[in-house]
């Protein structure tokens, strides 16, 4: 047999267990990368070659397995003469295959698997005794609620299946795997209620998934947002919402939507995707249909404000002051457009940084960051004259209405349409708001969707029932349509 320096596919294995052994050590580093483990075995007469992933193999039912193996009641006369009547004999594990692919050899080894020759045969055992490190299921910290379930998706993509399948018990729920990444292999899996999904998103996806050109999904579900979905730099909104919590994911599927779940990442993607998904929020079915309901309103309220309260107020106070003064938005007089052009901005950095120092530090720390950031910093940046106290109190009316988006990634979105509109309106006053305001609406109309569904459905095209569920907080009874939303056909 020769003997190949890089694996390739559709290579069978040979009969002779030496060359399949030169064939492994010339294509992996085994003695040289120290998590590789081997064994020679004999199975009576038979001899048998070993191999796994230290780390990834279940050692005490690995142990058990070599134990029954090396049985010598186990092989009669000393020999193994029937590999399929071997398998299915006398390994009494529940996860055992057969397979003849060096690809699938290699492959499954190196995601967990380990594999096993024996001497005279052309097929090789493949023993699924894969753990991997996990922590618990958690509750998200983005996506916290006050009542409610606390678990939430893991690294590991068996789990979140796992947690998928608890909570959806039904014959069309299913899980189509797909491998994405030439070096990497990342699984990454599709998941959809049969009967309820679009049949031109689910040909599309798959299709798209198979022929990704990329050599490994270096940060998991966020590389694969990239890479299913080209945005240009302009477009800031996020096109395809992403969760972290098994229940939202759940009502999405019984929705009609598709999931996808990328191996080594917490994160669900939702295919198709609207605007109005990232007003929602699970809190809202944890009370009652009227607090919900409320609730919800002042998110959507919290929206414009976040968008538009900063750049309405610097126009105001810096280019109309009698209007500023005569409806009480300045406290002090002696505010020229050039400085508080600079206070906003000013405002709009120091703001950010808290944000982002806070959310990055210790948990031990941020409390205390967030304190000295909101008093003794904005109080001492008052005195400094780097900003004013009207400015400072719309930014932080500003942040507290970003906060309230649930989706963060469309805040931050919003953050860089208001930074545009801060900036139009203190180089060009009343002109320049109103140009920014239609790039924003602009950029907006033009966010790209997988599958090139409406971003506005269902404002467009209009569909009156399904706009009222996402405005007003349902009774359960009436929470979920009777038959999945129709949204057309995937374009291609």
């Amino acid at each position: 047999m020769e003997i190949s320096k890089k694996p390739q596919d559709n290579i069978q294995i040979s009969q002779k267990l030496q060359d399949n052994i030169d064939y492994m050590k010339a294509n992996l580093p085994i003695g040289t990368s120290f998590d590789l483990m081997t064994r020679d075995l004999y199975l009576g007469e038979t001899k048998a070659y070993f191999m796994g992933v230290n780390g990834f193999c279940k050692t005490e039912i690995l142990q058990q397995i070599f134990s029954d193996l090396q049985n010598p009641m186990y092989v009669a006369n000393g020999h193994v003469d029937d590999i399929v009547r071997y398998v299915s004999g006398k390994i009494g594990y529940a996860q055992t295959s057969l397979t003849d692919s060096w690809d699938n050899i290699f492959r499954s080894v190196l995601s967990g698997p380990s594999v096993l020759f024996i001497d005279g045969f052309a097929q090789a055992i493949l023993i699924d005794v894969r753990t991997y490190p996990t922590r618990g299921i958690a509750e998200p910290d983005l996506e916290r609620v006050t009542r409610g379930s606390r678990d939430g998706f893991v690294e590991t993509l068996l789990f979140n299946a796992n947690l998928i399948r608890r909570r959806i018990r039904s014959t069309r729920l299913i899980f189509s795997t797909h491998s994405v990444g030439t070096e990497s292999k990342t699984d990454v899996c599709a998941v959809y209620m049969e009967d309820m999904v679009n049949k031109g998103l689910l040909d599309k996806l798959s299709k798209t998934l198979d022929s990704l050109q990329v050599s490994a999904l270096t940060m998991g579900a966020k590389s694969l947002e990239e890479l299913l979905l080209h945005k240009h730099w302009w477009n800031p909104l996020p096109s395809i919402q992403m969760t972290e919590r098994p229940d939202v994911a759940c009502s999405y599927l019984l929705e009609g939507h598709i999931l996808v779940l990328v191996d080594n990442s917490p994160l669900a993607l939702i295919l198709p995707c609207t605007i109005f998904q990232f007003t929602q929020s699970p809190e809202d079915y944890y009370k009652s249909p009227s607090v919900g309901t409320y609730f919800r309103l002042v998110r959507f309220l919290c929206i414009p404000v976040s968008l538009l309260l900063m750049p309405l107020f610097l126009l105001a106070a810096a280019y109309f002051p009698d209007f500023a003064r005569q409806w009480g938005l300045l406290a002090s007089d002696d505010l020229g457009p050039v400085r508080l052009f600079f206070y906003v901005l000013t405002v709009e950095f120091l703001l950010d940084l808290f944000k982002y120092s806070s959310a990055l530090s210790s948990g031990k720390f941020s409390g205390s960051l967030s304190m000295i950031g909101g008093l003794i910093i904005g109080d001492i940046a008052v005195s400094l004259n780097w900003v004013s106290v009207e400015v400072l109190f719309y930014g932080a009316v500003t942040l507290l209405a970003s906060l309230s988006v649930s989706g963060t990634d469309f805040s931050d979105g919003l953050r860089l349409y208001r930074i545009l509109l801060i900036i139009a309106t203190g180089l060009w006053g009343l002109p320049g708001f109103l140009t920014g305001l239609a790039l924003v609406l602009l950029s907006i109309a033009t966010t790209p969707t997988f599958g090139g569904f409406s971003y506005f459905w269902p404002l467009f095209p209009f569909n009156a029932k399904a706009l009222g569920r996402l405005l007003f907080r349902s009774p359960t009874p009436k929470a979920q349509p009777s038959s999945v939303w129709d949204r057309g056909k995937a374009k291609p």
